[in-house]
């Protein structure tokens, strides 16, 4: 396996000092001032964990001028983002070669469920409402989480932004108008209130629309033709509602609306003789949660979550080739969820925890003989920490029981597993920032109601995907003299196997979800971030990121793609930018670079992606008028114009820009 450099995690922190004044004679009268509470949200340090942790906030968030989430996420390393193309494609986040159903999102710390497909797609979140962006792989060392975040691989996890009100104000309203290529329009609102000392509400609602008809070159051969993308056309429209709630020596209640329904075209992959695209996709995702969360001594904390939600989602294509002329799939998704966890500290440096989550999920549809399964989850999770200065360990043990119910057809098997993770970081030099660092975690997919159940390809036979994670790292942080007052190195070499892979292989008649792959990933990760001040005024802020893995197929020796790269595994990726703070104008320019892949298990010409690079700029600059505060922003995507995929047959656009004004009250 190849080590090679390059780097980037971004990262920022807050020095406060305060200075007492000396000592003198009591010559003035004096006067007890009124007690002022000062509150903060303690952030983990990326480079103390004992396991990777990337973190982007919504300071460097507006200091990059990024506008979307997975522009954000796609800045971490070990990161493959799968983009079918345009503003309405589909976007999924794989974390090094695990699939996408390895990934847990959470919003808020809860996590978001798909039980039908195991995947979400990230493209239904805005970036407008977030504070911090965290992305953990294996074990992470805060072990105060939900079961459903221990399950998984490696979790995303989005923070949305408290209210916080200045002096006598109470409250907040932020209009944002954003316009780019392509048809593309969105108002964004979003008004927060005081509600009282210790609870406020905010409201935040955006509407999306964009025609999504770019041109893109269509490749035969030697013949090069212009062609535009059609029934790219897409419609969203989303609402968050919360409400935060403080009951002084009872805890805190924060509650979460969440409305988002699209409609969008599916122009689907490139068809040489064919350029009709009639297929179309409608979505309903709601959910409602609420956490309570409680300090009930310096010793015992106690969490507890409550979610429902509601997915719905329908496909139709007309097409003569259907009997009725159409096709049309209709799929409704419910769950309801609830994790309830206690923290406990006996020591200074010594804490345990333990969580369990409960959820049922069910799915219908309107397909003949549909099985309408419902499946019953259970994860309790124990974990313990010692963590002192030099030195933290942390380990967990995970107990899984899954059992699903169905209608017609036959039931799988009930399943259980104990799945045990640690982690280690130490640094060995007192005076020195740099630590070392190890971690172990297993893990397992189960098949998801589409691996089960869907049409004749379901397979209610399968066994759960198993896969470990090893990790051994070296990070530093610290200044480098009196310009570079941040300077931030992780390197992490890792190793993962995946054994009962779920893939979809031809039958005699039919394609059929089978456990017939296994998979050995080996890389590297590199991240290197910094930040200079080259004027009383002016920052710069370099940062970038390199990730070399090989993922390789050993199922079968006796197979063609036998030790070949799996499919839509870059050997070679890495991104690096470079921005400008000034008093007049911030400036922004991101480099993304991505290997050849390919498309199909076999590694052969015809199934061969091209490599690709991508430049972006951002320029903003923020404007505060009285009690008015206006940002400009605007911003060049792809600057070079160049055509490539991410997915194959789904090319994706060419030069765009993106303009957005914003006012806050």
């Amino acid at each position: 396996m190849k080590v090679c450099l390059a780097g980037a995690c971004f990262a920022c922190f807050t020095v406060a000092k305060a200075q007492q004044p000396e000592e003198r004679a009591d010559t003035v009268k004096s006067r007890q001032l009124p007690d002022v509470e000062v509150v903060a949200a303690q952030r983990a340090s990326a480079t103390k964990q004992g396991s990777p942790l990337q973190i982007i906030d919504n300071k460097n968030i507006k200091r990059l001028g990024i506008s979307e989430l997975h522009e954000a996420v796609r800045r971490f390393s070990g990161v493959t983002i799968k983009d079918y193309g345009g503003i309405g494609g589909l976007k999924t986040v794989s974390i090094r070669s695990l699939g996408a159903q390895h990934t847990a999102v959470g919003y808020d710390g809860v996590p978001i469920s798909d039980a039908q497909s195991g995947q979400i797609d990230i493209s239904r979140f805005t970036l407008d409402n977030v504070d911090m962006i965290s992305l953990s792989m294996g074990q992470t060392d805060d072990i105060f989480l939900t079961a459903r975040i221990y399950s998984s691989a490696g979790a995303l996890n989005i923070k949305t932004l408290k209210p916080v009100f200045s002096d006598a104000k109470k409250y907040n309203l932020t209009a944002k108008f954003k316009s780019g290529s392509f048809g593309m329009y969105n108002p964004v609102l979003s008004l927060s209130r005081k509600l009282g000392d210790r609870s406020s509400a905010v409201v935040h609602a955006d509407y999306m629309g964009a025609s999504g008809e770019y041109p893109y070159t269509l490749s035969n051969g030697s013949v090069k033709t212009s062609e535009k993308r059609l029934n790219s056309d897409i419609r969203t429209f989303r609402i968050e509602a919360d409400v935060y709630a403080g009951f002084s020596r009872w805890g805190s209640l924060d509650t979460k609306l969440y409305l988002f329904d699209s409609e969008r075209g599916l122009p689907g992959s490139v068809n040489f003789y064919n350029k009709t695209a009639t297929e179309r996709l409608w979505n309903d995702n709601s959910f409602i949660q609420t956490q309570y969360n409680n300090e009930l001594s310096d010793r015992f904390k106690v969490r507890a979550i409550a979610k429902y939600t509601y997915s719905y989602s329908k496909y139709r294509d007309v097409d003569d080739k259907y009997a009725a002329g159409f096709q049309e799939d209709r799929n409704t998704q419910t769950e309801y969820y609830g994790s309830i966890g206690v923290l406990y500290t006996p020591l200074t440096h010594l804490s345990a925890s333990f969580t369990t989550d409960f959820s049922h999920s069910a799915l219908s549809n309107n397909f003949n003989n549909s099985p309408l399964p419902r499946r019953n989850n259970l994860l309790s999770v124990l974990s313990a920490q010692y963590s002192a200065s030099a030195l933290t360990v942390t380990g967990s043990l995970l107990g899984t029981y899954i059992s699903d119910e169905v209608e017609n057809g036959e039931r799988p098997k009930d399943r259980r597993r104990l799945s045990p993770a640690a982690s280690l970081s130490w640094r060995p030099f007192a005076n020195n920032a740099l630590r070392l660092r190890v971690s172990y975690k297993d893990v397992f997919r189960v098949p998801t109601f589409t691996d089960l159940y869907y049409l004749r390809i379901g397979n209610t036979n399968l066994k759960p995907e198993k896969a470990k994670q090893y990790n051994a790292g070296i990070t530093w942080s610290g200044s480098a003299g009196r310009k570079v007052n941040y300077v931030s190195v992780s390197l992490d070499c890792y190793y993962n196997t995946v054994e009962d892979k779920i893939v979809a292989l031809p039958t005699l008649y039919i394609w059929r979800m089978m456990n017939l792959g296994e998979v050995r990933i080996k890389g590297a990760d590199v991240n290197v971030a910094a930040e200079a001040a080259l004027s009383e005024k002016t920052n710069m802020i370099i940062s970038g990121n390199y990730t070399c893995q090989k993922a390789i197929d050993v199922t079968n020796p006796e197979a063609k793609n036998y030790k070949d790269q799996i499919p839509y595994t870059p050997r070679h990726s890495g991104n690096c930018s470079v921005a400008f703070e000034t008093p007049w104008l911030n400036f922004s320019y991101l480099l993304t670079a991505v290997g050849e892949r390919y498309a199909m298990p076999q590694n052969i010409k015809s199934n061969r992606i091209e490599a690709y690079t991508e430049q972006n700029v951002s320029l903003n600059r923020t404007f505060n008028l009285g009690k008015l505060s206006l940002r400009l922003q605007g911003e060049i995507l792809n600057i070079a114009d160049t055509q490539y995929d991410v997915i194959q047959y789904y090319p994706m656009p060419g030069r765009s820009w993106r303009l957005s004004v914003a006012l806050n009250l």
